[in-house]
Formats: C-alpha cells, structure tokens, sequence
C-alpha cells in the first residue's frame, strides 16, 4: 500500500476511534455502563487497527480480538497491557449478545465501568504515543 493510501486509513481508523471514545463518555454519564465499555472497545480496536496499517502498510485483520492485534503491530505488550486487551475484548461479545449481555448488564457497576474507562483512556494514550513513534 502506498503512503498516501497508509495515511488516508491510519487517518480514518484514529477518526473513528475519537468519536467512539466520546460515546463511551456520553454513555457513562447516561448510566448505560455496558454500552460505555462496548465503545471503550471500539476506541481501543480502532486505534490498535490504525497502528496495524501504520507499522505493516497492510490492512488491518478482520477481528475484534484485542491482544491479536496488538500483536500484529511488533510492539512490545507488557503483562499488565495484555490482561486489560483481554479483559476489554470480551466487552465487545457482552454488550452485543443477548445471553451475555443480560449477565453483563447485570455485573457492570458504575465503579467498574468507571474503573475501565480510566484504563482505557491509560491504553488510549500508549496507542497514542506508539502511532507518533513509528
């Protein structure tokens, strides 16, 4: 892929990852705690997708898996990193499905969702500074 295609889909991919962070906000503050986590994996998948195309030139994989992706970039995951990526995907399978989302809905607080979404904005700015150093 060339550098200016490379760019135009690193561009859309940390476009769209933007809004979705500012959903999971919103979410929040309306009480809907599960959604807010399901869009806190957007915002991470999105970004992570744009680190794919930026480190590989290549579009990124078709998956929702976090750590795979992650993966894909040569970037170096510390243990910690690792186990929030996997803790954050299965938001992803929880806030869609029905049987899993009435057992979510069910688990997720206000403090835990406020918990993740610290997390998040922690793995928001990693990403961040990992796309200015390539």
């Amino acid at each position: 892929m060339d550098k200016t295609k490379i760019k135009k889909f690193v561009d859309y991919w940390q476009d769209n990852a933007k809004k979705d962070w500012q959903v999971a906000q919103s979410l929040l503050d309306l009480k809907h705690y599960n959604y807010s986590l399901f869009f806190c994996h957007l915002t991470l998948e999105r970004l992570i997708k744009a680190l794919v195309v930026s480190r590989t030139g290549n579009q990124a994989p078709f998956t929702h898996d976090l750590y795979s992706l992650i993966l894909k970039t040569g970037i170096e995951v510390s243990a910690e990193r690792k186990k929030y990526l996997e803790i954050i995907t299965t938001f992803n399978m929880r806030a869609r499905y029905d049987t899993l989302r009435y057992a979510f809905y069910k688990k997720v607080t206000k403090k835990y969702a406020e918990e993740y979404l610290k997390i998040t904005h922690d793995l928001i700015l990693w990403l961040k500074k990992e796309l200015t150093n390539k």
